[in-house]
């Protein structure tokens, strides 16, 4: 599987509403895109307004069609100008899980 780890500053004035818009993005990635599987949004308690996204992906093709999916162009356009910083994205490939794993796991991620 291909996984991406994305660091994030946000504005202090944005902070509610980047989480707010940013569950619309996680939800649709998991509940529509079959091969995305798994999508966490994590908050820096250290950094205010700092936040990590870890994304797994059938492939790097899997991420350039979650990028073309509707929630995804609603989130981008709604956020793009709410960072400190350029966003530093980490490409991976992981290890455990297995595939199969991941895969066996997709129906769990709905239980929000």
């Amino acid at each position: 599987m291909y996984a991406i780890f994305v660091t994030l500053n946000v504005q202090q004035d944005k902070i509610a509403e980047f989480e707010e818009v940013s569950l619309g993005d996680a939800q649709g990635s998991t509940r529509d895109e079959p091969e995305c599987f798994r999508f966490d949004i994590l908050r820096d308690p250290a950094v205010p307004g700092r936040y990590y996204l870890y994304e797994v992906y059938l492939n790097a093709d899997s991420l350039e069609k979650h990028r073309a999916t509707p929630h995804f162009q609603k989130w981008w356009a709604t956020v793009e100008d709410w960072f400190e910083e350029d966003l530093a994205k980490i490409e991976m490939e992981t290890v455990f899980p297995s595939d199969e794993g991941w895969e066996a796991q997709k129906p769990h991620l709905l239980n929000w």
